[in-house]
């Protein structure tokens, strides 16, 4: 998942500590987006749920959504070391640890790597090797492609979009081991759900991407025509693919009809913000899909 709503400073207290070293560590904890970490947390424990049979395995789950957050966390420190010069263009991002110069590029980059390590191996020796490999397609997929990508082409998006999407199926073969048509489905509404909540904040932050050079599609064509297009046609079509957990004997009738409610809404909130042309639109349409995610899923599990 590429982006969340603003990031905030962590303030995280260490008892008995100096000023400094509080500090120092709120940096660390805000390099790893914690709030990005528990959405990906929150949908990989929806999809083990989904996935598991029979008497419920709290200790695998808790191997799975540990190495997932590792992961996450790692992944996002990374990502900030590598676009630590966008970031101190962009007034959205000079706050960040790296741009304010709270902590340097070495201790980011070393921070990032032990992480990515950590949780790589822990997937592989406490989960299973299936949900390992697909978190390094997520490393491979979100650092070496997404985010050299972003400066070159508003085609980034799509391309992010699938290592994005990637959290609910690790948390499905993290308790089953495979990752069959199910499991898919909910990879599948992820992808979707990302288009029209990340174009959103594309949308918001347009001149903070122009000024850095990243080529979103809203600075490719700033006057946002054709991302509201794409907009209204990725909510229109995460209605229907929502639904697929229903029609594959994933989840029950409570579930399908709750989905279609919740897509139509989704959906209206985003032909709004289209044909409203406005950054107050598209910061409704960003509320909107953080609300969304989270209840879909939640209902998903309630009605399994």
């Amino acid at each position: 998942m590429k982006e969340f709503v603003l990031e905030a400073t962590t303030d995280v207290p260490l008892a008995g500590a100096p000023p400094a070293a509080r500090e120092k560590l709120a940096a660390f904890v805000e390099l790893t987006k914690p709030r990005i970490t528990f959405l990906i947390v929150l949908t990989s424990a929806a999809g083990f749920s989904l996935g598991s049979k029979g008497a419920f395995d709290y200790l695998a789950l808790f191997n799975a959504l540990f190495g997932i957050a590792l992961l996450s966390s790692g992944i996002a420190t990374l990502n900030q070391y590598m676009e630590r010069g966008l970031d101190a263009r962009m007034r959205r991002t000079l706050g960040r640890p790296l741009p304010s110069g709270k902590l340097g590029a070495g201790a980011a980059l070393a921070f990032g790597l032990a992480l990515t390590a950590l949780a790589e191996v822990h997937l592989a020796v406490f989960v299973n090797l299936l949900t390992a490999a697909f978190g390094l397609t997520v490393i491979v997929g979100y650092l070496l492609c997404y985010t050299p990508l972003k400066t070159r082409s508003s085609l980034s998006t799509v391309v992010g979009a699938f290592p994005g999407a990637m959290p609910p199926l690790m948390g499905w073969t993290a308790a089953t081991g495979a990752a069959g048509v199910e499991a898919w489905a909910l990879f599948g509404i992820l992808f979707a759900w990302q288009f029209p909540h990340f174009l959103a904040i594309a949308w918001m932050y347009k001149e903070d991407y122009a000024r850095a050079g990243i080529r979103m599609l809203p600075v490719v064509e700033p006057e946002c025509r054709i991302t509201a297009r794409q907009i209204v046609i990725w909510s229109l079509l995460l209605v229907p693919v929502s639904l697929f957990p229903t029609v594959l004997g994933t989840t029950g009738s409570v579930y399908f009809y709750g989905a279609l409610v919740l897509g139509l809404l989704f959906l209206g909130t985003s032909i709004h913000a289209a044909l409203a042309h406005t950054r107050q639109g598209a910061r409704r349409l960003l509320l909107a899909s953080v609300l969304y995610l989270p209840v879909l899923f939640g209902l998903m599990v309630f009605n399994k």
